[in-house]
């Protein structure tokens, strides 16, 4: 499987941990606050802000909070002023990586990615190096306990999906960008219960590894995700269901 999906596999796990749940608010919040200084504070007229809600609700984050951080993009409430900007680079085995973050301090973000991906055996690049190795989709993930992945597929194809992704006990449903809305809402009012949904950055080429090198880019795939001005991190890893399993068994 992919970078993306496997990656967003354990990224759905972990999220669901409760040790996680302050660094996922974290995030959350971040991206709610750009989204609303960006486009507004009306998630009527402003379809990230939308999102960044969504996202925020599956994820079971307080009201009040979500109220917050809206406030504080549209300037209502004081806050640090902080900006948003992706790196790219290479990873081990020579595996694309993309890094999104949110940050009030530049040099600190770029000290600790270049740490991070030097510490992994790779580097960071220059813009651009790598970004033309993935194409933006939406990605909606539903649990599959109970379902049959054919009928589904057809649903899914039906509401506007254009691809449909069985890992496991986790579903991806791949979408037009401009759709995401759209076949998510299709699929809620045929009864399924989506767990999330997000614009994201999929791989259009793989690089299959061994095990050694595997576990060495999900090593640093953990050490970017643990980094609180990291809101994403993408990949083109190629990497084996056996080798997934030993690594989250670890």
């Amino acid at each position: 499987m992919s970078g993306h999906s496997k990656w967003a596999t354990i990224k759905h796990q972990k999220g669901a941990a409760d040790a996680k749940r302050g660094q996922l608010f974290t995030k959350l919040t971040r991206e709610i606050i750009f989204a609303a200084r960006s486009g507004g504070g009306n998630p009527d007229g402003n379809s990230r802000l939308r999102l960044a809600i969504q996202k925020a609700k599956d994820a079971r984050m307080p009201g009040d909070n979500i109220e917050r951080a809206i406030k504080k993009g549209e300037g209502s409430l004081e806050g640090q002023t902080m900006f948003e900007a992706t790196y790219e680079g290479y990873g081990p085995g020579g595996t694309a990586v993309i890094v999104e973050v949110v940050s009030d301090n530049r040099n600190r973000v770029v000290q600790e990615l270049r740490s991070a991906f030097t510490r992994a055996g790779g580097n960071l690049g220059e813009s651009g190096s790598v970004a033309w190795m993935f194409e933006m989709r939406g990605v909606i993930g539903v649990s599959a306990e109970g379902k049959n992945i054919d009928d589904l597929t057809m649903q899914a194809i039906d509401a506007g999906a254009e691809d449909v992704n069985a890992l496991g006990d986790f579903i991806e449903i791949y979408t037009n960008p401009a759709e995401l809305e759209l076949v998510r809402k299709a699929l809620e009012n045929d009864g399924i219960e989506v767990e999330n949904a997000e614009i994201a950055r999929i791989s259009k080429t793989t690089v299959a590894l061994d095990e050694h090198t595997s576990f060495q880019v999900l090593r640093m795939l953990d050490l970017l995700e643990a980094m609180d001005d990291v809101q994403n991190v993408y990949n083109n890893a190629e990497i084996s269901d056996e080798v997934m399993e030993k690594y989250q068994s670890k």
